[in-house]
């Protein structure tokens, strides 16, 4: 990662992920889904906190972020099983995705390829006062399967940005182990030696007297 192994991918894929994320955080905020604008909010800060720990070498960033992708693509599975109504799910209910702070809607509902939307006038006697009532009609595809489609690929993008993370902490492991033995190997290659002792006793000739 030092030598910049892992960085031509994060700009890539960091603005793919912003995009997709911010696209579906202005659908959220027009169809007033309270629960996916938090899910979605917290998503950025971690994305953000993931690309700072890939450029900054923070393995713990980078886990952290992998672990937060897990629980982002339960949380879109379990967006695809509200809209196809799994089990004892509705997609009308208005506590899952709203709190009950608002009537829950879909953006795409009325704003989906080929839709045409209609007032009814006069409304119907139990419409609430603050409420329009319309018909809707021509939709080329049902927003709850346009809705299922943005959260596989969120999903998909998921995905490829764990199975990243563990590359990116992997690098940065591999690199803090290259480094870690290259210190200890400094110090190994200045090996020590003791002082040599010389002898300082001179060998002087002797003459013998015949």
């Amino acid at each position: 990662l030092g030598n910049g192994a892992g960085r031509p991918f994060t700009p890539s894929v960091a603005c793919m992920w912003g995009v997709s994320v911010l696209e579906r955080q202005v659908i959220d905020f027009l169809g007033y889904q309270w629960a996916p604008i938090l899910t979605n909010f917290l998503h950025i800060i971690v994305v953000i906190l993931g690309l700072f720990g890939t450029i900054q070498f923070r393995p713990r960033y980078v886990t952290g972020y992998a672990a937060w992708l897990v629980m982002w693509m339960t949380w879109n599975v379990f967006i695809i099983c509200f809209y196809l109504e799994v089990g004892d799910l509705s997609r009308d209910s208005d506590l899952v995705l709203t709190f009950n702070l608002s009537m829950h809607r879909s953006w795409w509902m009325e704003n989906g390829p080929g839709c045409r939307v209609t007032p009814v006038t006069p409304p119907p006697s139990w419409a609430p006062e603050d409420h329009r009532y319309i018909s809707i009609s021509g939709c080329l595809m049902d927003f709850q399967f346009i809705e299922v489609a943005h959260s596989s690929l969120q999903i998909l993008l998921a995905l490829m940005g764990f199975i990243y993370a563990c590359y990116v902490v992997k690098l940065i492991s591999e690199e803090e182990d290259q480094l870690r033995v290259d210190f200890i190997g400094g110090f190994d290659s200045y090996g020590y030696q003791g002082p040599q002792k010389t002898s300082h006793l001179q060998l002087q000739p002797m003459y013998m007297k015949g």
